[in-house]
């Protein structure tokens, strides 16, 4: 099409209106993944790079002095990669989740404002939501596929139905990047927010939800930070399936059914949020 013929149909005609109102989320979460593609050789990388150097260092170097001085050399009654393998895959999918809600919806609101160019086309706040919290489970899978690929090349897990530990893990990473996502849109300094969040949320949401060891071996006055965190949920249903971990009828329906509140609520605060600041 000629650009005089442009200018004679005019935008209304260029621009499908209804295509865009009913497919606007996939739209932004289409762009948003294109503009990760620019960095898709460090993307590939660090996916590889990461659960390597794990592994080796925490799994396998850490993991030898823990069988060594354990009872019957396990941990759980497995060896300790094997104990630590699903909680390492959890956290990779709730790190990754993290950092693909909140720096794309502070690049949106704060820094670039991108939203709002978003939004002054037939594109919704709630279709903005949407489609950024698509972009990052497409982003967070990547990473966790990788990652269990890595371990079982390691030998970690060996389990037939160890696979469903990659779907409790991006269940997790799913539910507290909805309710983070959210709460960055709520957030007016990005600063304040980064430091928080890094100090008050993801470094209690690593070391107390029962990542390196059992939250049980914790004092009772502690655990109740495992029990909040969506990575010890996570965790347990990951350990439990990849090498029988022993959870109950009733835990397992706990873990899951805590899961799906967090995800549930937390759509519904982001698509509130987004559609509130971006009516101002």
């Amino acid at each position: 099409m000629t650009n005089k013929e442009l200018e004679r149909q005019g935008s209304l005609k260029i621009v499908d209106t209804a295509k865009i109102m009913k497919y606007g989320a996939l739209f932004v979460a289409s762009a948003r993944l294109r503009t990760l593609s620019k960095w898709m050789i460090s993307v590939i990388a660090a996916s590889f790079a990461n659960p390597l150097f794990y592994l080796l260092s925490i799994g396998v170097g850490i993991g030898s002095f823990v069988n060594a001085h354990s009872t019957n050399h396990t941990i759980d009654g497995v060896p300790y990669l094997t104990f630590l393998a699903p909680a390492l895959l959890a956290m990779v999918a709730i790190q990754d989740g993290l950092s693909e809600v909140t720096l794309p919806t502070l690049q949106g609101f704060l820094w670039e404002k991108n939203f709002f160019a978003m939004n002054a086309t037939p594109i919704t706040g709630k279709q903005i939501a949407l489609g950024t919290f698509l972009a990052a489970v497409t982003r967070t899978f990547f990473s966790v596929l990788v990652y269990f690929i890595v371990i079982v090349a390691f030998g970690a897990v060996d389990s037939g139905r160890s696979w469903i530990a990659i779907i409790t893990a991006m269940f997790a990473s799913s539910a507290f990047a909805a309710l983070m996502m959210g709460i960055t849109a709520w957030a007016k300094n990005s600063d304040l927010l980064l430091t928080f969040v890094g100090r008050f949320i993801v470094m209690p949401l690593f070391l107390f939800s029962g990542t390196f060891y059992p939250l049980s071996s914790m004092p009772i006055f502690l655990q109740w930070l495992g029990w909040i965190s969506p990575l010890w949920h996570s965790i347990e249903l990951g350990r439990y399936f990849t090498y029988g971990h022993h959870l109950s009828g009733t835990a397992l329906a706990l873990h899951f059914g805590y899961l799906l509140a967090m995800l549930v609520f937390g759509l519904l605060f982001s698509f509130n949020e987004f559609e509130k600041r971006l009516s101002k």
